[in-house]
């Protein structure tokens, strides 16, 4: 495929007029001001239009779109044990395969290529990630409350043979990374264990950390250290940590995590939905710490809009902070795009860059939300809107387009999803 005379968002962050973009198999392979001689196939024509990296979303749970609108207006603990896990224990496999899809197709509209993942019944997840085309590291959420040897739990056993059976497949679109849930639903004696095996293979640590005050505060009671010191001395945080929320952080915290190399995945607007409080994103960037933007599940969030996420993750330290100068529109475009991807492990891909995996979104430009463009970056992140997403490319190959979707038959899914929620709720 072919881009002529677009627009593009480059390897920089910084726009160019009238490039040319040629995409053959999975990879970017050229970038340039002249039309090229080869034939790349299919042409489109760019005037108008802005061609970038997709967006990578650094902190989800994919299935909980079945329970999009199902527990507003509460905290996280109530709305965690009076909604969301009593709903979860009854879930099955065939749910979790349709909730997943769903959200791939609402990501996919939204310009999201790739997913951090955290649920279970991951053979699930797996199949519908695999019918979408979409990329996803998936981790299979661990809680365990005792002290009981956690490899004698289904939980443990699932992790070890959904990794040895997925890791890697669909030529690498998807990833099993490891995860605990909580500190306050996992004993150390699980913490150790589940992050030996992380170590072990090489594998990405996902978890939700310092997501409240109230769970950060407790930690300290329990432990006599906040959750980052808790995790890092278990060992947690020894091989490539993804740290959700990352909201009550404390100074040694903040240095922990860049000395172990983690990345934060911030979450904006389902801390300020949930009123868990903002992080501190400006002092992660001062402190060189890798930062993505994830949307948490849309059962916390109600949507995957990512423009939507990227406004809130750059207006909310400026209200915080006092300072408006914080966060800049590249600070979050990098983070929607190449800090997700390394957060992910991604090295070869969030960035339009010849050789880089095609993991691309093509924008409608020209519509009055867009003009005057003093900057294009600022217009990208403050008057952009999703449904200016014309395409949603993952490794070369179109997912979404124009509205219409590659591998995803929404009608059905969207039935599937229904019904699954009446026979869980018991409607049917």
């Amino acid at each position: 495929m072919l881009f002529k005379d677009i627009t593009i968002l480059n390897e920089d962050l910084r726009t160019e007029e009238h490039k040319y973009v040629g995409v053959k198999g999975s990879k970017i392979a050229y970038i340039g001001s002249s039309e090229p001689e080869e034939d790349y196939g299919r042409t489109v024509e760019g005037k108008g239009r802005l061609l970038m990296s997709a967006f990578f979303n650094a902190h989800g749970h994919s299935p909980m779109s079945l329970l999009r609108g199902y527990g507003e207006n509460m905290l996280l603990q109530d709305w965690l044990n009076k909604k969301i896990f009593p709903f979860e224990d009854k879930l099955n496999g065939r749910a979790v395969y349709w909730g997943t899809l769903l959200n791939m197709a609402e990501g996919l509209k939204f310009g999201i290529v790739s997913h951090s993942d955290m649920y279970f019944f991951v053979d699930d997840m797996v199949e519908a990630v695999a019918a979408a085309g979409c990329k996803a590291n998936i981790s299979r959420a661990i809680a365990h409350f005792d002290d009981s040897d956690p490899w004698l739990s289904p939980k443990f056993q699932e992790v070890k043979r959904t990794f040895e059976a997925y890791n890697g497949i669909e030529e690498g679109r998807i990833r099993i990374d490891t995860g605990i849930h909580a500190e306050y639903t996992a004993t150390p004696v699980a913490v150790r264990a589940i992050s030996e095996f992380a170590k072990d293979h090489d594998a990405i640590m996902h978890i939700h950390i310092s997501e409240t005050r109230k769970e950060h505060e407790e930690c300290k009671e329990r432990h006599g250290k906040t959750p980052v010191q808790f995790f890092n001395d278990l060992g947690a945080l020894d091989t490539k940590a993804l740290a959700a929320h990352c909201v009550w952080l404390e100074d040694e915290d903040f240095a922990i995590l860049k000395e172990k190399g983690a990345s934060v995945a911030i979450n904006t607007a389902s801390n300020m939905k949930l009123a868990s409080g903002s992080a501190d994103v400006p002092r992660f960037l001062r402190e060189g710490i890798n930062v993505a933007i994830g949307t948490d599940s849309v059962s916390s969030n109600n949507s995957l809009n990512f423009f939507e996420e990227m406004k809130l993750f750059a207006l909310l330290p400026k209200l915080t902070s006092g300072d408006p100068t914080v966060v800049t529109p590249r600070e979050t475009l990098y983070a929607a795009t190449r800090g997700g991807a390394i957060a992910q492990g991604r090295m070869n891909s969030g960035l339009l860059k010849e050789g880089f995996d095609a993991d691309l979104i093509m924008l409608d430009i020209s519509g009055p939300n867009m003009y005057p463009v003093h900057d294009m970056l600022t217009n990208l992140v403050y008057s952009m809107s999703g449904s200016d997403i014309m395409m949603t490319m993952a490794d070369g190959a179109v997912l979404f387009e124009n509205g219409e979707y590659r591998g995803i038959d929404v009608e059905k899914t969207a039935y599937e999803v229904q019904r699954s929620v009446e026979y869980i709720l018991g409607k049917l």
